[in-house]
C-alpha cells in the first residue's frame, strides 16, 4: 500500500511541474547600439572595445548613422510568440515614437539573441532615444516585458 501511494504521488508530481513551466517566457536583456558610418558597433570583437566605441559614438553624433537593439528572451510552451520593441525619443521641441517588432517563434528551453534595426529613415526622423520597453507577445496576450528606467 505504501508503494502506490508513493507511484501516484510521483505521477502527480510528474503532471503538475511541466504545467507549471509550459507557458513561460521573459525578456532578459536589451542592449541598444549605436551604428557608425559603415554599420559597425565596435571596431573589434572584445567588449570593452565595444563600450568604448559606443561612449565614443554617444559623444560623436555626427558619426552615427542608425542603432539596432539585441534582445535576449525565451519563451516556451506559448507557440509563436512576437518580440515588440517601443521607442521614445526626442526631435527638436517634439516627441517622437517608432515601434519595432518581429515574429521570433518559440526558445524551447534556452534563451534566444533576436536584432531590431531601425531603418536609415526612420533613425533620422527619431531623434535620441529616452526610452524602451521589450515586449512578448503569445498572439493579442503580452507574456513578458522588460522596459527602461525612464519608461
Amino acid at each position: 500500500m505504501p508503494a502506490l501511494r508513493t507511484i501516484l504521488l510521483l505521477l502527480a508530481l510528474m503532471l503538475t511541474i511541466p504545467a507549471a513551466h509550459a507557458g513561460s517566457a521573459k525578456v532578459l536583456k536589451v542592449l541598444p547600439h549605436f551604428l557608425d558610418e559603415k554599420g559597425r558597433m565596435a571596431l573589434n570583437p572584445s567588449l570593452y572595445a565595444r563600450d568604448a566605441y559606443q561612449s565614443f559614438l554617444r559623444l560623436n553624433p555626427d558619426k552615427r548613422s542608425g542603432m539596432k537593439f539585441d534582445v535576449s528572451w525565451r519563451g516556451r510552451g506559448l507557440g509563436e510568440l512576437k518580440l515588440r520593441l517601443e521607442l521614445r525619443g526626442a526631435r527638436g521641441q517634439g516627441p517622437t515614437n517608432v515601434t519595432l517588432e518581429e515574429t521570433v517563434g518559440s526558445s524551447g528551453w534556452f534563451s534566444k539573441w533576436t536584432t531590431l534595426r531601425f531603418t536609415e529613415d526612420q533613425w533620422k526622423a527619431f531623434g535620441e532615444l529616452t526610452a524602451w520597453r521589450a515586449t512578448l507577445w503569445s498572439g493579442d496576450k503580452m507574456v513578458a516585458e522588460q522596459k527602461s528606467f525612464l519608461w
